[in-house]
């Protein structure tokens, strides 16, 4: 006779949490807990089931108080790339708006690939007190709420409606989050009275496991494919992405790079997969890429793409490329690898680089070919030398920050950027000195992420590297948008050092409406119609006012000695500097953008605007 399995009797959130807590994933042989911990903001449709569960598992799973829901979803992104995608965190709303607040970071997270766990808020599965408070009505669906908001959003999404459902659920939503080629957030849909309902678990359910991220072989027909393509090329390149350094693939990449003597380029995501100073980086790629990168890529006629989605500021909108280019993508994900008539190789990028190399044994770049990439790389590094010097009279810029930073941080600092002129300047200015230091957060271009995002970062970096810095990087208009995370990382004591770099409003983006003929409107503060007179924001002491150090500087060299007090300080440090909104940036490096402009308009330098952006389509590759 079958003895029936040992049961507990728990509610739906409790459940949750238990078998969260006993999770565990496998890092360079060390097993530590998959999930990190969480941040959450309670309300009525989280605090008093999900919240009692939390209190009861808060040594196993911390909970850190976000400030705003999005950013918590920010702090959670920047935590999953501190980790290369092996741990996450989850987030916690209430009903109604405080999780609508994480539909944005659930985007972000999306788009860039990343594992977020939503816990959030539902109204009642009964519908007895309905409408509740905060609730979305839709008069013809009434299961149809803002919940379903995150479908598109989310790589998992499920509505728990009755307790036992989690146990297919919970482990569904982790397997989408560690799997390579499906990666990206879960939403969990909890109403708030399934929470509090009790179902008599089996005890095997909640017994600790140990997860290993897989490496997916690929398969031999398409290494034999790319390898062929491979050995035939006179001009090849390698586009290196983020993907490689989440399959810890730069060592294998290097390698390769190395045996088989093909320059390197890279994208946004995957700045940091080889120091600045290796002779086969040939620098960042793109519309905020460098003229090195962008002229072999140009001529190349073997494109080696390894973990990218290959996205327009990649691709220059797919002009960067010459129309009869064969590119070769190395992806997990099937979606990615076959992008414009890739040859595809489905894969992991630490197996596939393996398998690729061993394909090509013998294969060597023709020398004139690697000595015509390393001699535009020279010019490269030379012109960003130029640029990032300050004094002269040349006015502050983003440029000049960014070189005083990079020559007196720690080779293992972090860097964090986002939206804004930022990326492109950090993305085409800073000298990488180790590799997986930077985190450009431009798949989803996100204003607000920087300081959130950090905040994660450095949650995770403190874990292993406690004495490494994270630097932030952000404008005064992300600033705005979201800047309640310095107050976290002051009260969680995990320090970032911030810099605030004020050029009076949305700079880039007025930098882009003149560039396509447009008369400056609404984006500096100066030139917003709406507003009579303008006048700047105290950053300093706003940021003061939240428990931060602050200091405020009149040019470059006083930004390097503020930055040195920042480094021995052991608490948030902002520092902020104004630079001009017209003069002082990047000018080199950008592959073209495809802008939609107006085809017709009764403002003649728009219109030859417009005729002048056209003119670069007939390079663009037609593909799917």
């Amino acid at each position: 006779m079958t003895t029936p399995p040992k049961t507990v009797k728990l509610t739906t959130a409790q459940a949750i949490i238990r078998w969260l807590s006993n999770q565990f994933i496998e890092v360079d042989g060390e097993e530590l807990r998959l999930c990190g911990g969480g941040f959450g903001i309670f309300g009525h449709g989280n605090v008093t089931c999900l919240g009692e569960a939390l209190y009861e598992a808060r040594d196993a799973l911390p909970l850190y108080r976000g400030q705003n829901e999005q950013s918590m979803g920010f702090a959670a992104a920047g935590y999953a790339k501190q980790w290369l995608r092996q741990r996450f965190m989850f987030c916690t709303a209430s009903a109604g708006p405080g999780t609508s607040n994480l539909l944005t970071s659930a985007a972000l997270a999306h788009a860039n690939r990343l594992p977020m766990l939503m816990l959030c808020g539902d109204t009642f599965l009964t519908r007895l007190p309905d409408p509740v408070l905060q609730q979305m009505e839709n008069f013809n669906d009434p299961t149809f709420g803002v919940n379903d908001a995150f479908k598109p959003v989310s790589r998992y999404w499920d509505r728990i409606t009755h307790p036992a459902q989690i146990i297919q659920s919970l482990p569904a939503a982790i397997a989408t989050m560690l799997d390579p080629g499906d990666c990206g957030p879960a939403f969990l849909g909890l109403p708030q009275d399934v929470q509090g309902w009790t179902y008599d678990y089996p005890e095997v359910f909640f017994e600790k496991k140990i997860h290993r991220i897989r490496r997916v072989t690929p398969d031999a027909s398409e290494i034999a494919e790319a390898a062929a393509a491979l050995r035939g090329a006179k001009r090849p390149m390698i586009i290196a992405g983020g993907g490689v350094q989440y399959s810890r693939a730069v060592a294998e990449l290097t390698a390769f790079a190395e045996t088989h003597q093909i320059p390197v380029v890279e994208t946004i995501a995957g700045r940091a997969n080889l120091r600045d100073t290796h002779p086969l980086n040939i620098g960042p790629i793109g519309v905020t890429g460098s003229d090195s990168a962008n002229a072999i890529a140009a001529e190349a006629d073997v494109i080696l793409a390894v973990g990218t989605r290959l996205q327009d500021f990649t691709t220059g909108s797919w002009t960067a490329f010459a129309q009869d280019a064969q590119l070769i993508s190395v992806n997990a994900a099937r979606h990615d690898a076959g992008k414009h008539r890739s040859l595809p190789v489905v894969g992991d990028a630490q197996c596939a680089l393996r398998d690729l190399g061993a394909a090509c044994e013998g294969y060597s770049t023709p020398q004139d070919w690697v000595a015509r990439a390393q001699e535009e790389r020279h010019s490269w590094v030379a012109y960003v030398a130029d640029n990032v010097c300050y004094g002269d009279n040349r006015p502050n810029s983003y440029a000049q920050a960014i070189g005083v930073v990079n020559a007196l941080c720690n080779p293992k600092d972090r860097v964090v950027a986002a939206a804004g002129g930022l990326p492109a300047e950090v993305t085409a200015n800073w000298r990488t000195l180790e590799p997986g230091t930077v985190d450009v957060e431009f798949g989803f271009s996100c204003m607000g992420y920087e300081i959130a995002g950090a905040w994660g970062a450095r949650i995770a970096q403190a874990e292993r590297e406690p004495d490494r810095d994270t630097i932030v990087f952000v404008g005064d208009g992300s600033y705005m948008m979201l800047n309640s995370d310095i107050y976290s990382s002051v009260l969680s004591q995990k320090k970032l050092i911030i810099l605030v770099l004020d050029n009076g409003g949305f700079a880039v983006i007025n930098k882009l409406q003149n560039n396509t003929g447009n008369t400056s409107f609404n984006n500096l503060l100066e030139d917003c119609p709406t507003i009579p007179e303008a006048f700047g924001v105290d950053f300093a002491s706003h940021a003061a006012s939240m428990g931060a150090l602050t200091e405020t500087v009149a040019n470059p060299a006083e930004l390097g000695e503020a930055f040195k007090r920042a480094q021995v300080s052991d608490r948030t440090t902002v520092i902020v500097m104004k630079v001009d909104a017209y003069e002082g940036w990047t000018t080199e490096g950008h592959a073209w953008w495809e802008v939609g402009t107006p085809h017709t308009t009764n403002d003649p330098k728009v219109q030859e605007a417009h005729v002048d952006w056209e003119s670069s389509r007939s390079k663009q590759r037609r593909g799917v």
